[in-house]
């Protein structure tokens, strides 16, 4: 999914000749960590979950390669949710930072990371949200940036609120942030959620309850970061992304709430 996976080979693979691509091998990740297609609790998937065995296809050229997401896509703002308007939003401003690493904790750099979120108020700047909650005019909930050679990214943005989805009775997500991470292509791409410590909404999610490794649902929570906090500014959140291995972190198979 990386350019690390791009480059490498499994164990007792030959190494590819100097100047010619090596296809990706990957680890395997630890049973459970990843939430199933399927997952009766989470009424969609029943909709959209393959309903035959799927069909692997081969991985070539130009399914490894291009297009290029480097900086000159990125606009000034794109990482401060914060200020792409012309007024402030409303509630309470957090410092979103982490790393990006591969399964043997080394750094991935120059990936793509895009986040989107709802407001404050737990809405979503889409024709398709339309509960009883404010929209802010000065928060769209959509942002980007590439990590650095050390593999870290940073975001500014407001902690996101809770919001109702009729998935069972009385139905709420915990407050989330999505997450997108890009290969060298768009077929790879990894899709995952942020959630915040101590959310008392966790229990009746099945979004965050598909992923059946508890130590793995732990890997989709931040930790309070107090010495990112900034005094009088905003409150510091921290989540690593690991891509593959024992502590991958839970990565979704498809476009979720």
């Amino acid at each position: 999914m990386t350019t690390e996976h791009i480059r490498s080979t499994a164990p007792g693979v030959p190494a590819a000749r100097p100047g010619r691509p090596v296809l990706p091998r990957y680890r395997h990740d630890a049973p459970d960590t990843h939430p199933p297609m399927l997952f009766p609790d989470y009424g969609s998937t029943t909709l959209r979950a393959p309903r035959q065995p799927l069909v692997v296809l081969p991985q070539r050229l130009t399914e490894v390669t291009g297009p290029l997401l480097g900086e000159g896509r990125l606009g000034e703002l794109d990482h401060d949710l914060t200020r792409q308007h012309a007024g402030e939003p409303l509630g309470q401003r957090i410092i979103v930072h982490g790393r990006v690493l591969d399964g043997d904790g080394r750094p991935i750099p120059n990936t793509l990371v895009e986040i989107w979120q709802p407001n404050a108020a737990g809405r979503y700047r889409h024709a398709g949200d339309n509960w009883p909650a404010p929209l802010d005019p000065n928060f769209t909930g959509a942002g980007r940036t590439l990590t650095d050679a050390d593999g870290h990214y940073r975001f500014v943005t407001v902690r996101p609120g809770a919001y109702p989805w009729r998935n069972h009775p009385n139905a709420w997500r915990p407050a989330h942030i999505h997450f997108s991470l890009f290969g060298q292509a768009f077929i790879q791409r990894l899709v995952t959620q942020m959630y915040f410590p101590g959310d008392p909404l966790f229990f009746q999610d099945p979004i965050f309850n598909s992923v059946r490794d508890p130590l793995a649902r732990e890997r989709l929570i931040s930790r309070y970061d107090h010495a990112v906090s900034e005094p009088e500014w905003a409150l510091g959140f921290e989540f690593d992304l690991v891509l593959r291995g024992r502590e991958a972190t839970p990565f979704e198979d498809g476009d979720d709430d």
